[in-house]
């Protein structure tokens, strides 16, 4: 994946500097980052799971979409870009839901806002560099698969469900909307 510009922030989301996005990771600097829960009209979650080749996190079950915030966008735009690169979605309807500040990992500190829209999967056409495929399930298949051993789910994916879930998550709740 080709290094981009990212905005460093301090806690309060107040953009104090720029750095590569492999530099950030290095040093852990706090940057910016979006999701995106898209549901079918029944209901059901589209979930992806990230290429073998992906650095962070390969071949694991993640939010509909998960993207860095790029310096000079703002949450909105990066969300947008998000479902256009790796769902190939444009004119989709998203509402913030929460903003949240969490540890991603290691020299992984993000504050992120989570989106959630609605989604029609035939007009689904996913980026297959980055992601293996798309699958579609309830909230309550989801949470039964993270108590399951053999399905591996990213750390931050399991930590926002648990608070869309209204269940304990390691994350701030910076703001809701």
């Amino acid at each position: 994946m080709a290094d981009e510009l990212l905005d460093i922030v301090n806690d309060e989301d107040i953009v104090i500097g720029q750095e590569m996005r492999s530099t950030v990771h290095q040093l852990g600097l706090q940057h910016r980052g979006v999701h995106v829960f898209l549901f079918t009209r029944d209901g059901k979650m589209l979930i992806q799971k990230r290429s073998a080749d992906r650095a962070a996190s390969p071949s694991m079950l993640d939010c509909s979409v998960s993207e860095h915030v790029q310096s000079g966008e703002n949450y909105l735009q990066a969300a947008t870009r998000g479902l256009k690169e790796e769902m190939g979605l444009s004119d989709i309807e998203i509402k913030p839901l929460v903003k949240i500040k969490m540890n991603y990992g290691v020299n992984d500190n993000e504050i992120s806002v989570l989106y959630e829209g609605i989604v029609d999967p035939s007009t689904v056409k996913f980026d297959p560099v980055e992601i293996e495929e798309v699958t579609y399930y309830s909230l309550e298949e989801i949470q039964e698969m993270t108590n399951r051993k053999d399905v591996k789910f990213c750390s931050w994916f399991v930590q926002i469900l648990n608070w869309y879930m209204q269940k304990p998550a390691e994350l701030t709740v910076l703001n809701t909307y």
